[in-house]
């Protein structure tokens, strides 16, 4: 019912910035929160940051605040996330997430709806 579409990821090299947008169609219903995530190889699902229906309070996981930003444009129905200064660690799928309610929460599990996620991979 809900589809969630990211993109913005691509091949970068360390130090530079990208964002990525989430895009949400279908039927949509506000309010809502949304998260950003991320998928490496080997590794469980990363909390990245939240953001609630009116965007004021976002939150992040730990050691993420700092050179990512979460944002909303509910006009659009569109999430973002922008990266800066980019690390090979940070190479990886990034998810964004829909939730069925108001709250933020940092758990997959918080999320009923997600993308296909959108391919960032940095280079040394």
């Amino acid at each position: 019912q809900v589809q969630l579409v990211e993109s913005g990821g691509g091949l970068v090299q360390a130090g530079d910035s990208l964002r990525l947008s989430c895009a949400a169609s279908g039927r949509t219903f506000s309010p809502y929160a949304m998260a950003w995530f991320r998928q490496t190889p080997g590794k469980e699902r990363e909390f990245i940051a939240a953001i609630t229906w009116k965007g004021g309070t976002p939150y992040y996981g730990d050691s993420m605040e700092g050179r990512f930003t979460i944002s909303r444009d509910n006009a659009k129905n569109t999430m973002y996330l922008r990266m800066i200064i980019l690390r090979p660690e940070d190479t990886g799928v990034y998810y964004c997430a829909k939730s069925g309610g108001i709250v933020a929460g940092s758990g997959s599990a918080d999320y009923d709806s997600w993308g296909r996620g959108t391919q960032v991979t940095v280079s040394s």
